[in-house]
C-alpha cells in the first residue's frame, strides 16, 4: 500500500522514524510536518525526514494518514484542531504509550467521527529523543499495539496496520485497558525505577564519587532515565492508576528481599536470582529469529 500523504504531528524519534521507515519503504509520496516550533521542523526538512513543513490544519486534514507524534498529554488540543478539518477518507493514529487516556481524549474531540482514529503504539522507543535521533530502521522487527474501537471500520485498522508492517514491525492487537496494564508491569515500572535511582545518587552529598565509580551495571540499568522527562511525565500520570498497582507490588518484593538480606539467607537470595536468570534468559531466546532466518 502506498499512501499520496502522511503528516507527522510532532516530529521527534518516534514519529520522524515512521516518516523515514514509509519513506525508505517507498510506501508514501509525501511526508508533512506539523509541531509547536519551528525549528525542529526545519531540521526535519533539511534531514530528509520530511518533505515540507504544514501551513494550516485544512492541509493536515486532506492527508490519507496522520500519525500524533506528541506526548499523550499535549494530544487533545491537537485532535481538537484537527478534527474539524479533517478530510472523510482521513485516518488519524497516534504512538502514545497510554492508550485508555488518549481513547478518552479523542472521544472527547472526534466526536461522531471518533471511527476515524485507530490508536497505536509503537514499542521501539529509545533514551534520546528529536528528530535528530529518528532513523529508518528503529521498526523493524519491533511490535506496534493497536487497539481498535468498535466504531473503527475494519478496513482503516488494516491501513494502519499496513503502515507499520511497511516500516518494518509486527503488529499486535489489544484492549486498551489491557494495553495499559501490560505496559505499566514492564514499561512504565522501569523508567520509573530508573528515574529514581539516579535522582537517589545524585541527590547525595558524595553523588560525585556515586557517580565516578558506576560502571556497566549501573549503565545498563539506568539507561532509559534518559529518555525524555517531559513524556514520561505525561506517561506517568496517565496511567497511575495501574502503575501505583504494580509500585505496590515492586515494594512488596523488594520487602521480600530485604527479608531475605536481613536474614543473610543465601539460599533464598540464590534461588530467587537463579528464578529471574532463568525467565529474562528464556525470554531473550523468545526474542532471537528462528535459525535460518
Amino acid at each position: 500500500m502506498t499512501f499520496d500523504r502522511v503528516v507527522v504531528c510532532g516530529v521527534g524519534l518516534i514519529g520522524g522514524s515512521f516518516a523515514l521507515a514509509l519513506k525508505a519503504a517507498g510506501a508514501v509520496k509525501e511526508v508533512i510536518g506539523f509541531g509547536r516550533t519551528q525549528a525542529p521542523l526545519q531540521d526535519a526538512v533539511r534531514l530528509g525526514v520530511i518533505d515540507r513543513i504544514g501551513s494550516d490544519w485544512a492541509e493536515a486534514g486532506e492527508a490519507d494518514l496522520v500519525l500524533l507524534g506528541m506526548p499523550v498529554g499535549q494530544m487533545e488540543p491537537v485532535m481538537r484542531a484537527l478534527v474539524p478539518h479533517l478530510g472523510a477518507h482521513a485516518i488519524v493514529t497516534d504512538g502514545g504509550s497510554t492508550k485508555s487516556d488518549v481513547v478518552a481524549a479523542a472521544r472527547l474531540a472526534f466526536g461522531a467521527r471518533i471511527g476515524q482514529f485507530v490508536p497505536g503504539h509503537p514499542i521501539a522507543g529509545a533514551e534520546k529523543s528529536g528528530v535528530a535521533a529518528a532513523k529508518a530502521d528503529l521498526y523493524r522487527d519491533k511490535r506496534v499495539v493497536l487497539t481498535p474501537l468498535p466504531e473503527n471500520r475494519p478496513d482503516d485498522v488494516s491501513k494502519v496496520r499496513a503502515a507499520w508492517e511497511a516500516c518494518g514491525a509486527r503488529v499486535s492487537l489489544l484492549a486498551a485497558d489491557e494495553h495499559d496494564s501490560v505496559f505499566a508491569a514492564v514499561s512504565h515500572l522501569p523508567h520509573l525505577l530508573a528515574y529514581a535511582l539516579v535522582h537517589d545518587l545524585a541527590a547525595r552529598d558524595n553523588s560525585d564519587q556515586l557517580f565516578g565509580f558506576a560502571a556497566g551495571g549501573f549503565r545498563d540499568f539506568t539507561r532509559i532515565a534518559s529518555s525524555h522527562p517531559e513524556m514520561w511525565r505525561d506517561i506517568c500520570l496517565a496511567n497511575r492508576v495501574a502503575l501505583i498497582k504494580e509500585l505496590d507490588a515492586y515494594l512488596a518484593e523488594l520487602l521480600k528481599t530485604r527479608v531475605l538480606l536481613a536474614a543473610a539467607d543465601g539460599a533464598g537470595l540464590e534461588a530467587m536470582f537463579a528464578s529471574a536468570r532463568a525467565r529474562r534468559d528464556a525470554w531473550l531466546d523468545s526474542l532471537q529469529p528462528p535459525p535460518g532466518e
